[in-house]
């Protein structure tokens, strides 16, 4: 078992495009409503589910602990059934942490990514996509979270069996 280090990298959407969507403004179209007094920045994502009896809802996650810089990653997960987005409530900076997938079964350890949101940034994860859970860097954050409601597994957990260090030197 060795340690590898995952410089993590700021959040573009074509740095992100392998593993979902960002949700954010910057550089998107929109189109006004409500007499001109709103700009609708119309479907930044789409939520993805598949089931039987499944919905798609909303949550908000509060995360009690920050997480120092830099820390081990031990694990990963994915959603086979739907997409999931993480929205910062307070514009707080958080960590993303993505795999590509090796086969079906496993993300590739080789292909390993660590993003920065700027607080401005949502993600949507693509179903199926091998991701960390939230990371925040700051105490008591609030997320909005989208995602798959409904039965069935869907949940995959992965044990890596290397260790990961997420670092941010720049």
């Amino acid at each position: 078992m060795y340690e590898k280090n995952i410089q993590i990298q700021p959040l573009t959407q074509e740095s992100f495009a392998p593993f979902g969507d960002i949700i954010e403004k910057e550089n998107r179209d929109f189109f006004p409503i409500n007499n001109g007094l709103t700009e609708r920045y119309h479907a930044l994502s789409l939520a993805q589910v598949s089931g039987e009896d499944v919905a798609v809802g909303m949550s908000i996650f509060h995360n009690l602990a920050a997480t120092e810089l830099p820390f081990h990653i031990e694990m990963l997960e994915r959603h086979p059934y739907g997409s999931q987005s993480f929205i910062p409530l307070q514009q707080q900076k958080f960590v993303i942490v993505v795999a590509l997938p090796l086969d079906h079964t496993q993300p590739d350890e080789q292909q390993i990514f660590a993003f920065l949101s700027n607080g401005q940034q949502g993600v949507n994860y693509h179903q199926g996509v091998w991701h960390h859970s939230l990371i925040t860097l700051e105490h008591n954050s609030d997320f909005l979270v989208v995602d798959r409601i409904g039965g069935g597994q869907n949940c995959d957990m992965y044990q890596l069996s290397n260790h990961f260090m997420i670092v941010n030197d720049r």
